[in-house]
């Protein structure tokens, strides 16, 4: 690979659902490209397609029009250089402790002994700081804990591509600001490639170096913005909130993202 080629490419991606009353459209010609260890982040309304734009980078669904490239290569159906933190909490086995969830889909490739995948699993399991918890079970778990294991075992799996979708929305703010944080923190040490889904601007401008806007339904590009000269550092600072609100301004029409914040504050919790 060139340096500065493109690891994941979207042109002109169109997205299709089938309803019982027909086929409904639900992202219109979206064209992006993510280079090695860069994370885009996907931001619009509930409805805009962000979701279902992720879902098939992973491969779980085909496109109707356009193409999803890795390296070049059309992608045609899941594969191990991609992997998905979802937001809900149900995506680890019960029965299994941390460990053994982490190891799971290690030993499950058949690529990896036993203690290959344990000493994977350990290793994901300290970077995310669960090492006291590897003998725990989903059940014992804080939400904020589960994240983290979901977390642990994408980066196992050492993905070509971690694709995260709304992965702290279901969090209260203090752990989702902290899972912010520890994120960005692993991105820094690992410099792995992210895709992630939000709908929070703050959140976007944080995780992100490089954002793409979404349209209402069905989602169309608004804009696309390279933010990759701020960090975690830049919370609150000028510049922060010049790019939050500017970004405010080009999904809502206007300039009082604090105004509108405030007026939805009693709402908070609820899933947009």
């Amino acid at each position: 690979m060139t340096a500065g080629a493109p690891v994941l490419e979207a042109k002109d991606l169109t997205l299709d659902y089938a309803t019982p009353s027909g086929s409904v459209r639900a992202v219109e010609r979206v064209s992006f490209t993510v280079a090695k260890g860069e994370r885009l982040v996907l931001l619009g309304p509930s409805g805009c397609g962000k979701s279902s734009i992720l879902k098939a980078v992973a491969g779980f669904v085909a496109p109707a029009e356009g193409r999803i490239a890795l390296h070049g290569r059309p992608v045609q159906g899941p594969g191990p250089d991609r992997v998905v933190v979802f937001q809900e909490f149900d995506q680890l086995l019960p029965w299994k402790t941390v460990r053994d969830n982490v190891a799971f889909p290690l030993r499950a490739t058949g690529r990896l002994r036993a203690a290959e995948a344990r000493e994977k699993a350990d290793a994901a399991i300290a970077r995310v700081g669960l090492a006291r918890a590897a003998d725990a079970y989903p059940h014992t778990l804080s939400g904020g804990m589960k994240q983290r294991v979901a977390i642990a075992r994408a980066l196992a799996a050492e993905p070509e591509i971690l694709l995260m979708d709304e992965p702290f929305a279901a969090l209260d703010a203090l752990t989702r600001e902290t899972l912010q944080a520890e994120l960005l923190g692993l991105a820094e040490s690992l410099g792995f490639t992210l895709l992630f889904v939000t709908h929070s601007i703050d959140e976007a401008v944080l995780i992100g170096t490089k954002l793409h806007l979404l349209s209402a339904h069905p989602g169309r590009t608004i804009a696309a913005f390279d933010v990759s000269h701020l960090d975690g550092d830049s919370w609150g600072s000028p510049e922060f909130e010049r790019v939050a609100g500017e970004v405010h301004r080009l999904l809502f029409g206007r300039d009082d993202r604090h105004g509108a914040r405030r007026a939805a504050r009693p709402q908070e919790g609820a899933h947009a």
